[in-house]
């Protein structure tokens, strides 16, 4: 069920099927086998506007979550791309030969870092990550033998930078894993769905009323697939763009 959630367009039409099932269901097997009644009016409208208020509420703190977790995304990109735009210029404290060869293999990772967000293969996504964690550790084995070389505060100002360089990377990893929780989900489709089985129930029967319950559904399943796009950071339409990294590679000396 979570691969539903990853892809916007595809929960679009699995919750339009569904709330409209459940509005067609209230409107042509609920009403007519359970009428309401002029005394139960009032007591069915107080329901009807208790659970649509419900169903706002909770799509409001569903969309608030996921907007928050983009914007920690796109916090997390531009904190990458500074601490490797400040290792890449604390590189020059190290012992020549390593400050060197450690430029030149911070200008490759910053191209895996710009690839891993705007890459949408999930194999290809492995294969990055693969190849970002054997360079992690090539970088801090090198920046950690120049600190042994020579130990005094300034090389350890580099040792430090290099830490935050992969600090960040975790920070930004556990963002992208960070996702509205699947019983979030489950309550949202939940109350939806009887949401508009009581707007079918409480139609009045009248000409153009198939037309007017899709409206429900069509509402209530394009709040679904916001919530999901700015949710998933791969699939989905509104991604994080790697400006900051892409403007910090630009950036660089060219070898």
């Amino acid at each position: 069920m979570e691969q539903l959630f990853r892809h916007p367009i595809i929960l679009f039409f699995v919750a339009f099927v569904l709330m409209s099932l459940a509005g067609w269901i209230g409107a042509a097997i609920l009403r007519p086998r359970f009428p309401i009644n002029d005394e139960s009016k009032d007591d069915f409208k107080l329901v009807q506007s208790a659970t649509l208020t419900l169903l706002a509420l909770v799509i409001g703190f569903s969309l608030s979550m996921a907007v928050n977790r983009y914007d920690q995304r796109k916090n997390y990109e531009e904190e990458e791309a500074n601490a490797i735009g400040t290792e890449f210029v604390r590189a020059d404290l190290l012992p020549a030969g390593a400050g060197t060869q450690i430029r030149a293999d911070l200008a490759r990772y910053l191209d895996l870092r710009i690839a891993f967000y705007q890459t949408r293969d999930e194999q290809g996504i492995k294969q990055i990550n693969v190849a970002t964690a054997n360079l992690q550790n090539r970088l801090w084995r090198m920046a950690g033998s120049a600190a042994q070389t020579q130990p005094n505060p300034v090389t350890a100002l580099a040792v430090a930078g290099m830490n935050d360089v992969l600090n960040t990377q975790g920070y930004t990893q556990a963002a992208w894993w960070n996702r509205v929780p699947l019983a979030a989900w489950v309550l949202l489709i939940l109350i939806g769905t009887l949401a508009n089985m009581l707007v079918g129930y409480g139609a009045e029967n009248s000409q153009g009323k198939g037309r007017l319950l899709l409206i429900m559904p069509v509402t209530i399943s394009l709040s679904f697939m916001l919530i999901a796009d700015i949710d998933s950071p791969r699939n989905g339409i509104i991604r994080v763009i790697p400006q900051n990294l892409i403007s910090t590679a630009q950036s660089l000396p060219k070898p």
